[in-house]
């Protein structure tokens, strides 16, 4: 039996002079039509060997499901998205979106040649840093400043640069671990330091740091913002002005990883925790990283900040080249800085901001607006304003949440789940969430032109 099916698959060449594989080809090339047909018939003959066959396809059904194949192979894997989970900065998601403005600013840079690294003025070759650095003394206090293309990136390179072949003393209780299994213990040992871990996971004091300087002969300190997680309760660390202290009385060296920090008071947004990137300059450390596309919201960097001759001896580093960033990435983070420097104009531009600052009457109303229009489009549909937590995500601000508002969508004879993956399968994913059996819509992270394809994408599933 099997012999005889594996008789009747059709030959390469017949399939090839099909009118439809003919169209095929002059749509995408000869090339990639035969290893798609081939791909595809190897597939049945694994079947036929296992017996999971009945029948061999005809021609037609198998060029109707390359067809297909190809079709779905050739479409974009990475695409937009509509974030109604109510999480700012989602990881999964591309965290901070960039907004209108600063793309369309990104689309000048992009479509032609830019003087990425041409100073104009003289006539001659430049410095892409140029581009940033001087918006980022002047907004931070720091002396020189260094981008490269995520913090992970400038974690190691201030490490591998500042603190290679000396001993770094950091408080046990920051030995933290992040996304993708980035364990802080394991980059200093790749980056040539010695770890010098003290105090305990819970506390940690003053004397500790003093003593590993006197006793073990630290030469660096390093701190870690615990920027993913928390620790409550009977707890104590030391701050980073009393260790600028420390490190000042005993001519060592203070490093910070900042994790995710703001460019603002996080009071202007409403927030009464996070991390000010000009207080930890203003408090005293050498050197300082974070994420760009954290809670500043721009594109994915690692920013650098600090005392000049440090931040030159990391430019000369080699692997700064490594670990540069493009004109991409420097056109997206010069237009986030320039809106900086209006506090007013930062939150009306970048969107990040506006999501965190964004009042419960505002994303009330906006959540009413959105249940009406879903109930006039249809009205056996129902879609109710409820209350919800949402949160600032990307591991930036660990035990926050926002009060805030979503729309409950349900209907009689839909199951929850369905509707989740109907709405996540639609040609504009729409990623919402279940909580208690119920799918919420949270309004904080919708954009403007995204309740018109929630409409459309309802639509769509009811027929």
């Amino acid at each position: 039996m099997n012999q005889e099916m594996f008789r009747n698959i059709p030959k390469m060449d017949v399939l090839l002079e099909l009118p439809q594989a003919v169209a095929l080809e002059k749509e995408y090339s000869h090339t990639y039509l035969k290893e798609s047909i081939q791909q595809y018939l190897e597939m049945l003959r694994r079947k036929i060997a296992n017996g999971e066959l009945d029948a061999v396809p005809g021609s037609m059904e198998i060029i109707e499901a390359v067809a297909k194949k190809m079709e779905t192979d050739t479409q974009y894997t990475l695409k937009p998205v509509i974030n109604a989970t109510g999480v700012v900065l989602h990881t999964n998601l591309g965290r901070a979106p960039l907004g209108r403005e600063i793309t369309k600013r990104l689309q000048d840079v992009a479509q032609g040649y830019c003087n990425l690294e041409y100073d104009i003025k003289e006539g001659k070759r430049g410095s892409r840093y140029v581009h940033v650095e001087k918006l980022l003394c002047r907004l931070t206090g720091a002396q020189a400043a260094l981008v490269v293309n995520n913090n992970a990136a400038a974690v190691f390179l201030m490490l591998n640069t500042l603190a290679k072949g000396e001993s770094t003393v950091i408080s046990r209780g920051e030995l933290v671990e992040i996304g993708g299994s980035f364990r802080i213990p394991e980059i200093m040992e790749q980056a040539g330091t010695q770890l010098i871990e003290v105090g305990t996971t819970n506390k940690t004091h003053a004397s500790d740091y003093i003593k590993a300087i006197e006793e073990q002969e630290a030469k660096v300190l390093l701190k870690v913002h615990s920027s993913n997680f928390e620790i409550t309760g009977f707890s104590e660390s030391v701050e980073i002005e009393e260790l600028s202290q420390i490190a000042k009385a005993h001519g060592k060296m203070l490093l910070y990883d900042l994790g995710s920090a703001f460019m603002m008071q996080p009071e202007r947004l409403g927030l009464h925790a996070g991390s000010l990137v000009q207080k930890a300059i203003k408090d005293g450390a050498d050197v300082v990283c974070f994420s760009g596309d954290k809670l500043l919201g721009s594109a994915q960097t690692g920013i650098i900040l600090g005392k000049k001759e440090y931040i030159e001896r990391m430019k000369k580093n080699h692997l700064t080249r490594m670990l540069r960033v493009d004109k991409l990435t420097l056109s997206v983070l010069e237009q986030t800085l320039l809106y900086y420097q209006d506090e007013r104009e930062a939150i009306s531009h970048i969107p990040v901001m506006k999501m965190l600052e964004a009042s419960q009457e505002t994303l009330k109303e906006r959540a009413g607006k959105l249940a009406q229009e879903l109930k006039q489009a249809d009205e056996t549909l129902n879609a109710q304003v409820v209350s919800c937590k949402d949160e600032p995500g990307g591991g930036s601000l660990p035990n926050v949440y926002l009060d805030g508002y979503a729309v409950v969508i349900s209907k009689e004879g839909w199951k929850v789940e369905d509707l989740e993956k109907q709405l996540r399968g639609y040609k504009i994913p729409i990623i919402a969430r279940i909580y208690k059996d119920r799918l919420l819509l949270s309004v904080r992270t919708l954009q403007e032109k995204d309740d018109k394809v929630i409409k459309e994408a309802l639509k769509a599933i009811e027929a």
